[in-house]
């Protein structure tokens, strides 16, 4: 696709398979659905970049669960794939936003493209648009997705739409779901439809031959949904109940008379993780921030804990935790002390009651509620190693391939498997010190 701009400057896009439907596509909610490394978001931003260029005076809405995750990658795609050359001859210039406006890109034929998140939504949903990119779709919530819906009325175009774009979740997903109802129109993304990976006889590019080999790397659930694009649950899930849409929860501001713990899972190859738990007045658990890095020293991890939490005059942004609870390790322990300038606790370890201590925390109470939650965006900054070979980067996105090692002789499993379990062992932990510390260990006998 060729399309010429203001005076002389082109710009040169080939949509294939799902992302040429997207352009012709007309119905108002679309969700273009695949593995990763299908261009799915580069076709929607090509998408909402050529309406704005092609049709002067409308307004379009680029949007993801957070502002700052959007800043880190969507717009990151938008301005060095998309809009680069718009950009450098100013066709677009960037308003870095107001009081009383939000953040976006204005173009010179009077068309603005706003950008921001759902996790500060105050100025991008006083606005109406002709049409809405939401990037990683499956961290939104179906009211997210439906109170967006609300702002398509601008009347600019003759179509007003909203666009996802998103890797498979699990089958159950609201996503999921509104497409098979029919309420929203699936388009099937596949690695085919990136020139950037696949040239158009088939056969791989350089850099396609590099990400493949990525993907075949991946094992269990995120293979079949990173790699094969289904929309899978693990086989033999540990925790089951663990629900996106219930267990999942927006920012909020922490009342400062909540306890505070962490809980820590030492590594270096594999990752270490530092989590950050506050616990209501009624003992329900909230995980609002977590460090998961690989390849990190202990004294860096502590170093950089303690700074999140303390001033460098030595006086405390937030409430002091009431425990460090650790792995055993005696070394990691005394490092960790040292540094953070904290004592620690070792975790009580018991895989079995530990689990079933989780479990029973992210079952849903006679009250509505789970006694278990996971706030979006608590993650502190991603690894890009863990990303780069596709691993889970985060508590939340283990949970998710979180499974039963599988016993020869096909006799039921009794241990998770050792592998992507790090921020689920911490979890484990801190669990295990509300509801199961200082209980006594007591053996049935028959």
């Amino acid at each position: 696709m060729t399309t010429a701009l203001d005076r002389d400057a082109v710009v040169r896009y080939e949509p294939r398979g799902a992302a040429r439907e997207l352009f012709k596509n007309r119905e108002s909610e679309v969700v273009i659905a695949g593995p990763a490394g299908t261009g799915k978001s580069l076709a929607a931003l090509f998408r909402v970049h050529l309406a704005a260029l092609n049709n002067p005076g409308i307004r379009a809405l680029i949007v993801r669960k957070t502002a700052v995750s959007l800043g880190s990658t969507t717009l990151v795609t938008y301005e060095k794939k998309v809009a680069a050359d718009t950009l450098a001859r100013g066709v677009v210039r960037w308003f870095g936003g107001s009081p009383r406006e939000a953040p976006c890109y204005r173009y010179s034929n009077g068309s603005v493209i706003v950008v921001g998140g759902m996790d500060k939504p105050e100025k991008i949903m006083s606005a109406e648009y002709d049409l809405v990119f939401a990037d990683e779709a499956t961290e939104l919530t179906e009211t997210d997705w439906e109170s967006i819906a609300t702002r398509l009325r601008n009347g600019q175009l003759s179509w007003q739409q909203q666009i996802a774009a998103c890797n498979p979740a699990q089958p159950t997903h609201w996503i999921k779901r509104r497409c098979d109802q029919g309420r929203a129109k699936m388009l099937v993304s596949r690695h085919a439809d990136n020139p950037a990976y696949v040239n158009a006889d088939g056969s791989l590019t350089e850099q396609g031959r590099d990400y493949f080999n990525k993907l075949d790397a991946l094992t269990g659930v995120r293979r079949l949904r990173l790699k094969d694009g289904v929309w899978a649950a693990a086989e033999g899930l540990i925790y089951e109940e663990f629900d996106e849409a219930v267990h999942l929860v927006d920012p909020f501001k922490i009342p400062p008379q909540w306890s505070r713990w962490i809980a820590v899972d030492f590594g270096f190859t594999n990752p270490m993780v530092m989590q950050w738990w506050a616990e209501d007045g009624d003992g329900r658990l909230y995980l609002y921030r977590e460090l998961y890095h690989s390849r990190r020293l202990v004294e860096e991890m502590a170093t950089q804990a303690r700074d999140l939490m303390v001033y460098p005059s030595g006086q405390w942004r937030e409430p002091q935790p009431r425990a460090v609870i650790c792995d055993h390790d005696a070394e990691d322990r005394a490092t960790l002390e040292k540094y953070l300038q904290m004592g620690t606790q070792p975790a009580e370890k018991a895989v079995s009651t530990g689990i079933q201590a989780v479990k029973s925390r992210l079952k849903v109470a006679g009250d509505g509620r789970p006694r278990l939650y996971v706030v979006r965006g608590a993650l502190v900054e991603r690894d890009p190693v863990l990303d780069d070979v596709k691993k889970p980067a985060s508590t939340e996105e283990e949970l998710s391939g979180y499974v039963w090692a599988v016993k020869p002789g096909g006799t039921a499993p009794e241990a998770p498997l050792k592998e992507n379990d790090h921020g689920a062992d911490a979890l484990r932990y801190m669990v295990a010190e509300r509801d199961l510390g200082g209980r006594p260990r007591m053996r049935w006998v028959g």
